[in-house]
């Protein structure tokens, strides 16, 4: 049985430069999903390439996986204006923290 808190997992949300379009998703590396998110594959039809959110502005860390699935789900079944609110409480300023993860 492996112990609490040996596994890593984020729910996270991205936004592109203008900050109209939000992206919600979940990773065991934060560090690494970003930079694909941040290099796409030419010609790549994901959302985030197709519609240029490569900035994190909000994430939460988890330990256990079906804890993080859940809450990716909540997150992204919640109003436009619902997942403001928790970006702007977690991130005042909406500020981008690619650099800082």
């Amino acid at each position: 049985m492996k112990t609490k808190g040996s596994h890593n997992y984020y729910v996270y949300i991205l936004t592109n430069k203008s900050k109209t379009v939000l992206y919600t998703g979940i990773t065991n590396n934060l560090k690494e999903r970003l930079f694909f998110h941040q290099n796409p594959e030419p010609f790549s039809k994901a959302f985030t390439a197709k519609y240029k959110c490569f900035f994190l502005i909000y994430y939460e860390h988890f330990h256990d996986v079906n804890d993080a699935i859940k809450r990716e789900k909540q997150i992204k079944g919640l109003s436009r204006k619902k997942k403001e609110n928790i970006i702007s409480e977690f991130n005042k300023n909406w500020s981008f923290l690619n650099d800082r993860i």
